[in-house]
């Protein structure tokens, strides 16, 4: 199994399924307990095709104050404080993304689990391959040391960021880290419009961190031809994360914009799709065309009768398909020769006719 950073340095994109703490509802609908649900949303994304299955793992008390207001859209989720929507979803501890990773592993599918706290970093750091670094902390340096040091490649969002905290970040990471580094590219407003995605970034990340890898974690809603992914895919970004949910009609949290396994798949069938559009970028024929190459280009052809003997000029030729015989950018090695056998008006010319 290929891991999301192994993928990216071989050009290959890679969807991660942000399922969060959707499992919670997922897991009161179908009054499952919360470790089935989180095990039954990972199978979905694995068999949906998806490369990796991110988690949060957070204490609503070391995460938020209880006076932190919301900054969501309070129609799609009510809740007006952090504190509380983040109280409702933390229960899981070390032992659960323990138990979570393993069947990652089991199934074949990558595990990571954004940690919020310096305690879940250290839990996490032997159960996943890379650490996310949310864009929440991307100004708590002293929280993204303390992941650097880990000697992990890490993805790092920069939603609601400015260049000099950008900048910064990436310099404390690179201070104490030389693994992989992926910048993701985000807009902290849940759900983004469309008219807010500002894609663009994706490209203005890619000029001003030319060794560093670009990706996306997307918060609009899926549109109807998934066109914010694949623009973004377009733009440069080799890692999209996108919340997951098995049921969008849920109320709150992280379902109403989030993908389920239907748009997972058109995604991925839209990714490959523009991956045979792209092709490859080296500038050579392709097997293809070589059948054209041979009968639709020209070659050096007798405008007249050629008597053996005679010495070639210009006005003897005409240039015409196809191109099996000698190319007329190798006029001037024919010219000034000598035709070694009589030469029929509309001939392609060959060596072999030459002295």
């Amino acid at each position: 199994m290929d891991t999301i950073i192994e993928r990216c340095r071989r050009g290959k994109f890679s969807l991660i399924a942000e399922i969060g703490v959707n499992y919670y509802d997922i897991a009161k609908k179908l009054n499952i307990s919360l470790m089935e649900s989180a095990k039954f949303m990972v199978l979905s994304a694995r068999n949906t095709g998806i490369h990796a299955v991110k988690f949060q793992s957070y204490k609503a008390d070391t995460l938020a104050s209880k006076y932190s207001p919301s900054y969501w859209d309070t129609s799609e989720e009510p809740t007006t404080s952090q504190y509380e929507l983040f109280k409702k979803f933390d229960a899981f501890d070390e032992h659960d993304y323990r138990e979570l990773s393993a069947f990652c592993e089991q199934i074949g599918i990558e595990f990571c689990s954004t940690p919020f706290d310096f305690e879940s970093a250290d839990y996490l750091d032997p159960l996943m391959n890379v650490y996310k670094i949310s864009s929440s902390d991307l100004t708590n340096l002293p929280f993204i040391v303390h992941m650097a040091k880990k000697g992990k490649p890490i993805l790092l969002s920069t939603g609601a960021s400015d260049f000099d905290e950008i900048s910064e970040a990436v310099a404390c990471i690179r201070k104490y880290n030389d693994c992989d580094l992926v910048l993701l590219h985000c807009v902290l407003e849940y759900p983004t419009p469309y008219e807010h995605a500002n894609l663009a970034k994706i490209e203005t990340l890619k000029k001003t961190f030319p060794d560093i890898l670009i990706g996306y974690s997307d918060h609009t809603k899926p549109d109807a031809c998934y066109d914010v992914i694949k623009m973004a895919y377009l733009l440069g970004a080799m890692v999209v994360e996108k919340h997951f949910t098995v049921d969008k009609t849920l109320q709150g949290n992280d379902h109403y914009h989030a993908m389920d396994a239907h748009d997972a798949e058109k995604i991925l069938e839209g990714i490959y799709y523009l991956d045979k559009l792209k092709g490859k970028a080296d500038l050579c024929a392709l097997k293809s065309e070589q059948s054209a190459r041979e009968n639709a280009r020209r070659s050096i052809v007798a405008a007249a009768d050629i008597p053996a003997g005679a010495i070639l000029t210009e006005e003897m030729f005409t240039f015409k398909r196809p191109g099996h015989g000698i190319s007329p950018n190798k006029i001037a090695d024919v010219l000034g020769k000598r035709a070694k056998q009589n030469i029929a008006r509309d001939i392609v010319l060959t060596h072999d006719m030459l002295e």
